[in-house]
């Protein structure tokens, strides 16, 4: 006779709760923080394995929170909403600003396969001071990241987007994920991005997991209702619309004009909305843009 293993997470789309203890671990003076963060880390792992998350939607939410983010640490005040604007609102061709330019590297991040031929172009840097960078790392997964966060930074003062991203993909790596995740980009604080301390870091890994899972679990239940209303949708295209959704953190109508008219692109849009299955994420009238 031959058994198989029960696996949990197959059970339902429902996925698995995070232990209310692990945030325990963020808070200033913790102690045993690298036991934390290795608990929030094993959640994680659970989450990018769920089939009900929409992986690729829940990256690219992340990628314009870590940009957000980042923008804080060069000394700009960039939110979300600029970053969105400048990523959707900018057509082929034209030159982002800053926001733009932020979200449009790590939005590219968070799609590659973790090979310093990938991710040398998302970093600014060249090939071979992304090897040597990452080679730097050495311990466990989160002193890993510290260890290059600081190894960059040394090298290169006044690159702490490069450095951030560069120390995320050590995480990625050390953990064996196939993609990045923004994870220390999101936790730390800026007072702590240039000392680069592990214990900074454990800290920082506990915070944003707290973040990642809210929006797994936002994202995976708003994938779900977008699915089941698509069949009220009419048009040829509006599968692969519906696709583009449920793979990127926001989509201008503009966006989807290589599938239909403009003015089928807008109307899709409302539609989705009547649904309730996306919403209008800047509150304006016009340029407007949309996302679960």
């Amino acid at each position: 006779m031959t058994y198989t293993l029960h696996d949990p997470i197959d059970d339902s789309g429902t996925l698995p709760r995070r232990p209310s203890w692990i945030a325990v671990g963020g808070s200033e003076g913790a102690d045993g923080t690298p036991f934390f963060s290795g608990a929030s880390l094993g959640h994680m792992h659970l989450v990018m394995g769920h089939w009900a998350v929409p992986h690729a939607l829940w990256r690219g939410r992340l990628a314009v929170r870590a940009a957000a983010a980042v923008s804080g640490f060069i000394g700009r005040t960039e939110r979300m909403a600029e970053v969105r604007d400048e990523l959707h609102l900018t057509r082929p061709g034209d030159l982002h600003g800053p926001a733009g330019a932020l979200g449009q590297a790590w939005a590219r991040l968070v799609t590659r396969p973790l090979t310093v031929a990938h991710l040398a172009p998302c970093c600014g840097l060249a090939p071979e001071t992304v090897a040597e960078a990452l080679d730097a790392g050495t311990g466990d997964p989160v002193a890993r990241g510290a260890a290059v966060l600081r190894h960059v930074l040394m090298q290169h003062p006044r690159r702490e987007a490069a450095a951030l991203m560069l120390a995320d993909v050590a995480l990625a790596q050390s953990l064996r994920w196939s993609r990045v995740v923004p994870l220390l980009a999101l936790g730390l604080a800026r007072r702590d991005v240039r000392d680069a301390r592990a214990e900074a870091c454990h800290r920082a890994v506990v915070k944003a997991v707290v973040q990642a899972d809210r929006d797994a679990r936002d994202l995976a239940m708003k994938a779900a209702y977008l699915r089941a209303v698509a069949g009220q949708l009419r048009g040829k295209q509006a599968d692969a619309a519906v696709g583009m959704f449920l793979t990127r953190d926001a989509v201008a109508p503009w966006e989807l004009t290589h599938l239909m008219s403009p003015r089928a692109a807008r109307r899709l849009c409302e539609r989705l909305i009547d649904l309730g299955a996306v919403r209008e994420m800047t509150g304006r009238d016009t340029y407007r843009i949309y996302g679960l």
